[in-house]
């Protein structure tokens, strides 16, 4: 289970040649990542964050009262 002050070195993952990068399986596991899950890639001038798309969901359902 994840605590809020966890943090994780999951090793270093090449880039292919179409883009694509392979997810550690402890992060997938970790983080309950599953083959045909949306994620969503945000970035600034100092890097980049992939989160689960449902994370944004429950928030956007929280709002709208659908959370209920």
């Amino acid at each position: 289970m994840l605590k809020e002050n966890d943090k994780y070195i999951f090793g270093v993952v090449k880039v292919g040649d179409r883009g694509q990068i392979v997810i550690p399986k402890d992060a997938r596991e970790i983080y309950g990542i599953k083959a045909g899950d949306s994620l969503l890639v945000l970035g600034d001038a100092k890097g980049m964050a992939i989160l689960k798309t449902e994370i944004f969901q429950d928030k956007i359902d929280e709002i709208l009262g659908e959370g209920k």
